[in-house]
């Protein structure tokens, strides 16, 4: 896969582009059945399959008062998108002045003059251009009159339920992170600075745990976790913190991860944590004892839902 970061440095037209355009937040089962399209579509015409998305989210920049929170990074993000098996991926700058666009301007200047597009894929609730004024129904018209293709790929569903970014992160916020996983197709990830805590995990409990600065906008509901935490591509089984530590009265939301069976310095490290299921609700003990008494119940808990449940 070849990546360029502006449409600007697409400077050769493709070999009959079939391309695809969206935010593709997440990452879904959704987008990557478009994915799957595009391709098909390339393999047909002997042509070329595109991806093209914008950094940062247009809601980022034209709704901040949205606090719009991603399913992904913009590094993740790419991460999953040079996995999809397409050609080329586009990652163009999103602006205000690339927001006020025309949905025709988009398509004359970028799409025809200088990607030379072949064929379009998109899904079945693509909106473009200044104030979303372009839908599908334009698109079609323009293709028509343009000469390429327009496919539309309906909504996709899972157990009778419409897979979309808006449904995976209202789980995830009620922290039902194995029902995020049947409509991401993997596990919700994020990731994060390994960075001084408190010094409690290991010198007062003897349970060390990772305190991560999260680089995600969304993490789970506040609980406890089975989890799989990766360092430099090797993961690790992990029971996760996600809430305030009620029992010493902080006042601050942390991620603490507790890797099982590792011993090392994590300080300074980059750590993904992938949620697998949540074990219960965060909550208050009388003293060390019975909190210890529950976190290795909670370890022991962890390790047998992590063997049960596949990669």
């Amino acid at each position: 896969m070849t990546v360029y970061r502006n449409l600007q440095d697409c400077q050769r037209p493709f070999t009959r582009p079939v391309i695809t355009i969206g935010n593709f937040d997440g990452v879904h089962l959704g987008h990557q059945t478009l994915f799957a399209k595009v391709r098909e579509r390339a393999r047909a015409i002997a042509g070329e399959s595109v991806v093209i998305t914008f950094d940062p989210h247009p809601i980022k920049l034209m709704r901040p008062d949205r606090n719009l929170p991603l399913l992904t990074t913009t590094r993740q993000k790419l991460k999953l998108l040079q996995a999809v098996g397409v050609d080329h991926l586009i990652v163009h700058p999103f602006t205000r002045e690339f927001a006020a666009l025309s949905a025709e301007d988009f398509v004359e200047d970028y799409l025809l003059r200088r990607l030379g597009v072949h064929e379009v894929v998109v899904g079945h609730d693509y909106n473009f251009g200044r104030n979303r004024g372009g839908n599908i129904d334009l698109l079609r018209a323009l293709g028509a009159a343009k000469g390429f293709p327009v496919h539309v790929v309906d909504a996709i569903e899972v157990n009778g339920i419409i897979v979309s970014s808006t449904l995976i992160r209202n789980l995830i916020a009620a922290g039902r992170v194995s029902e995020a996983r049947t409509f991401l197709g993997r596990p919700y990830e994020v990731t994060g600075e390994v960075i001084y805590g408190n010094q409690r995990g290991g010198p007062l409990l003897g349970i060390p745990t990772a305190n991560l600065r999260p680089d995600n906008d969304l993490l789970p509901l506040s609980g406890i976790y089975a989890c799989r935490a990766a360092i430099e591509s090797h993961s690790h089984p992990a029971v996760a913190n996600i809430g305030t530590c009620p029992t010493f009265a902080d006042q601050e939301l942390s991620l603490e991860v507790h890797l099982l069976d590792f011993h090392g310095n994590l300080y300074g490290q980059s750590l993904a944590v992938e949620f697998i299921r949540r074990l219960r609700d965060e909550q208050r003990f009388p003293d060390l004892p019975s909190l210890i008494q529950q976190i290795q119940a909670d370890i022991d808990q962890a390790r047998q839902v992590l063997a049960q449940t596949a990669d």
